[in-house]
């Protein structure tokens, strides 16, 4: 039997649960949540802690719209604090806003914490198929679930370990927010199409880039890793 390797199949994000999960966020799709999701928030005034930084793609755009941005990361990237973000030392108000693309197999973690800290709200981005799975409804949407579903109208590319301006995808990708002071039902809103208008030739001057290989393309051992439960 031969292993089915279309370009669907492949590019389905899959990692072991001992990666990193290292897919940068290209910055338009940062700039995507704060144009067409937060676009009414007065951010100029506020703060923002982002966690899992990575090389800074995501905290250098956040820097164009907050007053103040903390960056870390468990793992020293060159960019930011080197802390591990669910064993941290924040309280409760610490920050006003949390923002990030964090580890998939952490990402509900990661919204737990956040949630603990945030003052005023946590935007997260994940696959949309986080939207699935039984125990996590149990867990989490059913008590407390998010404000807004904003889902991607285009593909956001994503490769491991390093931005591509080239990349492709088959994977879907939403921002999950909560507004903490709003507990009304989510409002699901869709991204318009706006790579073209929000992406910036500097956003990939980043030539440290070039020594790292990687792609989404995954062994079809390494996709038992992530199964949602």
């Amino acid at each position: 039997m031969t292993q089915n390797t279309s370009h669907a199949v492949m590019a389905q994000r899959h990692e072991s649960k001992y990666s990193l999960d290292d897919f940068p966020t290209p910055p338009w799709a940062t700039r995507a949540l704060i144009e067409h999701v937060l676009g009414g928030e007065k951010l100029s005034k506020l703060n923002c802690l982002e966690p899992a930084c990575n090389k800074g793609y995501m905290s250098r755009v956040l820097e164009e719209y907050f007053r103040s941005v903390q960056s870390s990361d468990v793992w020293d990237y060159g960019y930011g604090k080197v802390e591990d973000f669910l064993n941290s030392s924040y309280q409760t108000g610490d920050v006003d806003w949390i923002i990030t693309n964090p580890p998939f197999r952490l990402a509900e973690d990661f919204i737990n914490k956040s949630l603990e800290i945030a003052s005023v709200g946590v935007a997260i981005l994940a696959r949309t198929v986080f939207l699935e799975s039984v125990g996590r409804y149990n867990r989490m949407f059913k008590i407390n679930p998010p404000s807004v579903f904003a889902q991607f109208s285009e593909r956001v590319p994503m490769v491991k370990g390093r931005l591509d301006k080239k990349a492709s995808t088959a994977t879907g990708y939403a921002w999950f927010v909560w507004h903490l002071e709003r507990k009304n039902d989510t409002r699901v809103v869709w991204i318009p199409p706006c790579r073209k208008t929000l992406e910036k030739t500097s956003d990939y001057d980043d030539k440290s880039d070039d020594d790292i290989s990687g792609s989404e393309n995954f062994t079809a051992s390494n996709q038992l890793d992530l199964i949602d439960v």
